[in-house]
């Protein structure tokens, strides 16, 4: 146990980030197709609609028992 242990102290202690994220070149991205600047970081980690919803509509609001279902016939023999 303590054979691997070790190991992945090291490995967690050497992740730490030393400064600020920067582009690899030093300017940023182009921007993307119809807008004229490109967006800031705090804009691109904000999710989209699609992805965190604001509402659920459950049309079940409590337990009822079904109606009559004119489609619900048992199978045909054959």
């Amino acid at each position: 146990m303590t054979r691997f242990l070790l190991p992945m102290v090291f490995l967690v202690a050497g992740c730490g980030a030393k400064g600020p994220l920067q582009y690899p070149d030093g300017t940023p991205p182009a921007a993307p197709i119809g807008t004229e600047t490109p967006p800031t970081s705090a804009e691109m980690l904000k999710p989209p609609p699609q992805a965190a919803p604001d509402r659920v509509d459950d049309p079940v609001r409590r337990s009822e028992d079904r109606g009559e279902d004119r489609f619900d016939v048992p199978p045909t023999e054959g």
